[in-house]
């Protein structure tokens, strides 16, 4: 298949007049001006073609969640999200019991093996009580030596991501763990202060999960780990761009000051593309009130209802460059877990692609080759 299109973003710019030739589920062709023969797809002129959206953080969509043992829910979830432009995810799982998640685990495992999702990033449950966010605070644990092994073998090299406080004892070791098992480490959910993030990242740290929420905040005697995390070039940022979670303005700030690590997640729970109502997060239970996911009863936020494209439309609508909008939804994610055939307009590249119009609305959506139709 041929798509020609007046706008093409390749992964890093925004050009054009160009054209994509597919081949089953590869892209095999990307060239500029006009294709060498009649398109099987001319886009309008108001078309982008752009790589499909990358999701490096996410629990769910649809009305399902990853923390289950059911391929029908993971198949939901990824059915949403692919009908919101994102044709690859990590499924991210909340605290449990270290039984409960080696199952899960093992669930999803055959999935990534399938290709379905690019790996399993665990958030939690080693994370620091005083900053737990949506996570039971009862099943929060100090990381331990055999707790790792076990999930780790669970998964057969499928983990890809795992949010770590750096404070807690056996973290350094455990960063150690996680790093020769290929498994990134992920600052996050954390009351660290400044030089133990620094300290974390220099052990091979790479991540900021969703970037200020539960963390302390930048200070200007006491920086925390806001600073450490933003000063590190080998670290990506994660940001949740929902309106909710941080204010917007400061969010585009720090996207079109870092455009080649921001990262922009959804952290997206059951509810995303769902009404308001009651649902669950792991094992607590949440209300969904105009959108906004919050722990039944508090104002403790429980994920988000977020699906990528609105986070990069609520990006352009604030300022950010589209072609650094994009960027934070492709190929930034896919260098974060190291994905090396998504998030560009690359031969070789997998054929996720979406077509969106100037508004940053999805209009089409390529999956493996295939248009998908949810």
């Amino acid at each position: 298949m041929i798509i020609s299109a007046h706008r093409l973003f390749t992964g890093t710019e925004l050009t054009g007049p160009g054209w994509v030739r597919t081949a089953g589920d590869q892209i095999v062709q990307v060239g500029q001006g006009s294709a060498p023969e009649a398109p099987d797809l001319a886009l309008e002129e108001d078309e982008i073609l752009a790589p499909g959206f990358v999701d490096a953080h996410s629990h769910g969509g649809g009305g399902a969640s990853f923390s289950t043992t059911s391929d029908a829910d993971i198949d939901t979830v990824l059915a949403l999200h692919a009908s919101h432009g994102t044709t690859t995810m990590m499924a991210s799982l909340v605290t449990g019991t270290i039984d409960e998640l080696c199952e899960q685990v093992r669930v999803l495992s055959r999935r990534v093996h399938a290709g379905d999702l690019i790996g399993i990033h665990l958030e939690g449950p080693w994370l620091s009580p005083d900053r737990k966010g949506a996570h039971d605070e009862g099943l929060l644990l100090a990381p331990r030596p055999d707790d790792i092994s076990r999930i780790l073998l669970a998964g057969e090299g499928t983990v890809g991501m795992v949010t770590l406080a750096p404070e807690l004892e056996g973290a350094q070791e455990a960063i150690a763990h996680f790093l020769s098992a290929g498994t990134l480490v992920a600052v996050g959910h954390t009351s660290c202060d400044y030089d133990t993030a620094r300290h974390a990242i220099e052990l091979g740290a790479t991540g900021a999960t969703h970037l200020l929420n539960a963390m302390p905040g930048l200070g200007h005697r006491e920086p925390g780990p806001v600073l450490a995390l933003l000063r590190d070039r080998r670290v990506f940022l994660e940001f949740i761009l929902d309106g909710v979670h941080v204010h917007p303005d400061l969010v585009s700030m720090w996207v079109s000051q870092y455009p080649e690590r921001a990262v922009l997640i959804t952290d997206a729970m059951a509810a995303t593309g769902q009404p308001d109502g009651d649902y669950v997060l792991g094992a607590l239970p949440v209300s969904v009130v105009d959108g906004v996911a919050r722990i039944a009863g508090t104002d403790t936020i429980a994920g988000s209802t977020l699906t990528l494209d609105r986070a990069v439309a609520l990006a352009v609508a604030s300022g950010v460059d589209r072609a650094v909008a994009l960027r934070a939804a492709t190929s930034n994610p896919a260098r974060y877990v190291g994905c090396a055939d998504r998030g560009f307009l690359e031969a070789d590249c997998r054929a996720d692609l979406v077509v969106l119009d100037d508004a940053m609305a999805v209009r089409r959506v390529m999956l493996r080759g295939e248009w998908f139709s949810a």
